[in-house]
């Protein structure tokens, strides 16, 4: 009777094994088969369709239509044009459409609206323009392959996703609208990933807490043949990695500049909003903390029930329930003090390097007019380049250096060097042409006053060129977002 017993017990185990899933059975695909499901289609992009089935969760949604300035960012819609911000941007950006208009970013909600405004589309613009900003997005690009990104943002894209019944960033970029598990919707990340040698075939929930913010929040350039969206991953994530990368694998392919600089002549390569990069090279990121564990935190909503917030702002608005989830050590009043210095000394190390930039590309400027050799400004125009670039891939980037402070300064500090090695190499030649350097100092001074008081932001970047610095590129290309 016992043996039977046993013999019946370990058979039942066994049985339960199987019908349970003693395999590779992935957990999505079990959470799909076992719970109950939210009753919308698997292809819903409308964000009204969840605000019945999750009414908290959208409320704290809708808390991203607030709109405050803050000490930096902030989500106002506000030029970066502004005195207090950086008015010598359109002399940086000179040649390209983010001379034209460059804005602080807003709340999700208002992507659609700002994508739409914006002066930087044009006529020529593509649908990669469109991919972080809409809803529809993933069902377009089932539809439409790869075609989707060079098909013609105001003929072809906008009206499609109309039709569609688009919405702004929401619910179904990131969730399932069947069963609200976590997704990616964009595959250039995964495919990034992958090519930078990361297993992305099952990610773990506290690893797509990251993925779906890094989906859209990363540094990105359109792809020459097809205008795709692609990330310049493949040798890392730092910022000198990732400029190896624009000028090995990237340029093999086709790519070598967003634009030619209307003031230097140089090739230049504009970076995007880079927080998951930056933010996975430094304190945060390597403790495996998720960017949702800070910008997305939980709360407590309709007197006591624990929802993840979907308000996705600064922690330092939210610091208890984020900064003392971690830090329930800390005074945190201190901890905000922290944060404001590591900022304080990033966005003062920012401007500077932003200052001796914009000078090198008059430098640069001078040598083209004087008659320097093709050579040797050829070597001034890459040091511009990469000067630009660490300067950029930290003022692109939103946490104002705190995601990663150390390398944050580190960049700006490699930028200052090469913005400087363009100064003395055109110092140089320009000695051996009997150039006048005080007089390019005083224009190059006068000329940055004239953009910096100039009061229509729009007509800031028609001061950064004159007589005595005449363009050098007549074309515009258009623009990414």
């Amino acid at each position: 009777m016992g043996r039977f017993r046993y013999g019946a017990y370990f058979l039942l185990l066994a049985f339960v094994l199987i019908i349970t899933g003693c395999s590779n059975t992935s957990d999505k695909t079990a959470s799909a088969a076992g719970k109950k499901t939210t009753g919308l289609s698997e292809n819903e992009i409308s964000n009204e369709a969840f605000k019945n089935l999750f009414p908290l969760q959208y409320d704290s949604y809708q808390k991203n239509l607030k709109m405050e300035d803050t000490k930096y960012g902030g989500s106002i819609k506000r030029s970066k044009f502004d005195p207090d911000k950086e008015p010598l941007l359109p002399i940086l950006f000179n040649g390209y459409g983010f001379a034209t208009e460059y804005n602080e970013d807003r709340g999700h909600i208002y992507a659609l609206e700002d994508i739409r405004s914006i002066k930087r589309i044009t006529d020529k613009s593509v649908g990669s323009c469109y991919t972080c900003k809409s809803t529809a997005v993933p069902q377009m690009i089932k539809e439409m392959g790869d075609g989707y990104y060079s098909a013609n943002f105001n003929k072809d894209i906008w009206p499609k996703g109309v039709a569609m019944g688009h919405s702004p960033i929401g619910c179904s970029d990131c969730h399932d609208p069947k069963t609200m598990d976590l997704r990616v919707t964009r595959p250039s990340f995964f495919e990034a990933l992958k090519a930078k040698g990361v297993d992305v075939s099952n990610p773990t929930k506290n690893e797509m807490r990251s993925y779906v913010c890094g989906q859209c929040h990363v540094e990105y350039y359109f792809a020459a043949k097809n205008s795709k969206v692609t990330f310049p991953w493949d040798k890392g994530f730092k910022p000198e990695q990732m400029y190896e990368y624009y000028d090995t694998i990237a340029k093999q392919n086709g790519f070598e500049k967003d634009w030619i600089s209307n003031i230097s002549g140089t090739p230049l390569l504009k970076a995007q909003h880079p927080d998951f990069e930056t933010n996975q090279s430094g304190p945060h990121g390597k403790a495996n903390v998720s960017c949702a564990d800070c910008h997305m935190p939980y709360e407590r909503v309709d007197g006591k029930k624990k929802i993840t917030s979907h308000w996705w702002t600064s922690p330092l608005k939210t610091m208890q329930t984020s900064c003392g989830q971690c830090h329930s050590d800390r005074n945190l009043d201190k901890l905000k003090n922290t944060v404001t210095e590591i900022q304080d000394a990033n966005v003062k190390a920012l401007l500077d390097a932003e200052n001796i930039s914009v000078s090198s590309h008059y430098y640069v400027n001078k040598m083209i007019t004087s008659g320097v050799s093709q050579d040797k400004i050829k070597q001034a125009q890459e040091f511009i380049r990469q000067g630009q670039w660490y300067w950029d891939i930290v003022a692109a980037e939103n946490s104002a250096g705190f995601h990663n402070p150390q390398g944050s300064m580190d960049s700006l500090r490699m930028s200052m060097e090469q913005s400087n090695n363009a100064i003395r190499l055109a110092t140089e030649e320009l000695v051996k042409k009997g150039v006048n350097l005080e007089e390019l100092n005083q224009q190059i001074d006068q000329v940055k006053k004239a953009v910096a008081d100039e009061k229509v932001n729009e007509k800031k970047k028609d001061h950064a060129v004159n007589d005595y610095f005449p363009a050098q590129t007549p074309t515009v290309p258009p623009a990414k977002k």
